[in-house]
């Protein structure tokens, strides 16, 4: 234990040592944040029950409707847009001070976020087809491909709102605020068609990117942490509105069977909730970046930037595939195949989460390589080199 905790160390000293000294770590770790927030949270609230010889998707939420607060902690899809909204338009800025063309920009902005979906739709198919071909139910096999795929509708928003970033980066929050408040209207209380929420996809997340994209030029920085209290305080008050008196549902992630969905599409009180975590995440940021300084918190925060995509894409596969395994047992494995209807599946799955983790590790370890792009080797070796498949250049451009 003693060798293992030295060879950390030097591992963690030597990724401190890789990294550029005016990268903002903060930055970092509030996008480490998001991602696991939403690994866990999903972990937590997407339960597959055995029934009639397949697999069935359902949540604890639908059953226990008071485990709703566990979707506010969990629920960090807003800060991963702030994080991004915010890198996108300082790298954007950089290339053109640079003379890089938007074309040669957006082409590596993008190629990060699509090459590891290539794998994970070859495998997706190759699975789903054996299985078909091997006599499992239609149900199981569209409730694993739908749970594989849920991902990336994710990726294409935020794909398509990294490409806009030259028309979007200077555009005030409010106005993508104002068209979902205006399309709840029009859905919730003027009879409109349910259609039109799909046009909440872009503007509710364009919210908290136009935000990020407002604090990379500095519009934040002034009067400084006053307006950061005003965004969490009236953001978090509006959610509570909206709740309370505006009928929108407490959960802010769907829950299966209920009439209205916060995340699908994006609803006012979602976008409220949002802004309540970033400016949360931005009053946080100073004690991060102190956090940061230290070597070990980094390395940690370093390694999950690294494979962010791998590890999104993959989390759910991981969950599944424990849950698959799982049925070689003669009974149902509770918090793995049983019913979430009580705090007792709550424990069990609680203890699952470290075979989840492990499953994911072995994800990460063999798709992580189509995140990185080719680069040449480096002269040297580091401490951070001596981790198999990654290099101390790969974490500076994590």
């Amino acid at each position: 234990m003693r060798e293992l905790r030295a060879r950390w160390s030097a591992l963690a000293a030597g990724i401190d040592a890789a990294t550029p000294a005016g990268r903002d770590r903060a930055v970092d770790a509030l996008r480490a944040l998001a991602i696991l927030g939403v690994v866990l949270g999903h972990w937590l609230v997407t339960s597959l029950t055995a029934t009639d010889g397949g697999l069935h998707g359902t949540s604890p939420l639908a059953h226990l409707p008071w485990l709703a607060p566990v979707s506010w902690v969990f629920q960090t899809l807003a800060v991963f847009f702030l994080v991004g909204g915010h890198v996108a338009a300082l790298g954007y800025a950089s290339a053109r001070e640079r003379g890089v063309s938007y074309g040669a920009w957006v082409r590596q902005r993008l190629g990060r976020l699509f090459r590891p979906v290539a794998a994970v739709l070859v495998l997706s198919t190759v699975v789903a087809g054996g299985m078909l071909i091997g006599g499992a139910e239609l149900d199981t096999v569209r409730t694993l491909v739908r749970l594989v795929l849920s991902p990336l509708w994710f990726l294409l928003v935020f794909a398509a709102l990294t490409a806009a970033t030259p028309l979007v980066a200077r555009l005030s929050p409010l106005w993508p605020a104002a068209v979902v408040a205006g399309v709840d209207l029009w859905r919730f209380q003027l009879g409109g068609p349910e259609w039109i929420g799909w046009i909440n996809v872009a503007a509710g997340w364009l919210v908290p990117f136009t935000l990020g994209a407002a604090w990379a030029r500095g519009a934040l920085a002034r009067r400084g942490r006053l307006r950061l209290r005003l965004l969490a305080g009236v953001g978090a008050a509006a959610t509570a509105a909206l709740i309370l008196w505006g009928g929108y549902p407490a959960s802010m992630v769907g829950v299966p069977g209920a009439a209205v969905s916060n995340l699908n599409p994006p609803t006012l009180a979602a976008v409220a909730f949002g802004l309540a975590q970033c400016g949360l995440a931005l009053l946080v940021r100073d004690r991060l970046a102190r956090l940061m300084r230290r070597p070990v918190a980094w390395a940690k925060v370093a390694l999950v930037n690294l494979s962010a995509m791998t590890v999104f894409l993959w989390h759910q596969t991981a969950m599944m595939a424990v849950t698959a395994l799982g049925l070689l047992v003669s009974v149902d494995l509770p918090g793995l195949h049983t019913v979430p209807d009580s705090v007792g599946w709550i424990a069990a799955r609680v203890l699952w989460l470290p075979v989840f983790a492990a499953a994911l590790g072995l994800c990460r370890a063999a798709f992580r390589i189509h995140e990185q792009a080719r680069r040449p080797r480096p002269a040297t070796v580091t401490a951070a080199s001596r981790v198999p498949g990654t290099s101390a250049k790969e974490i500076t451009h994590a």
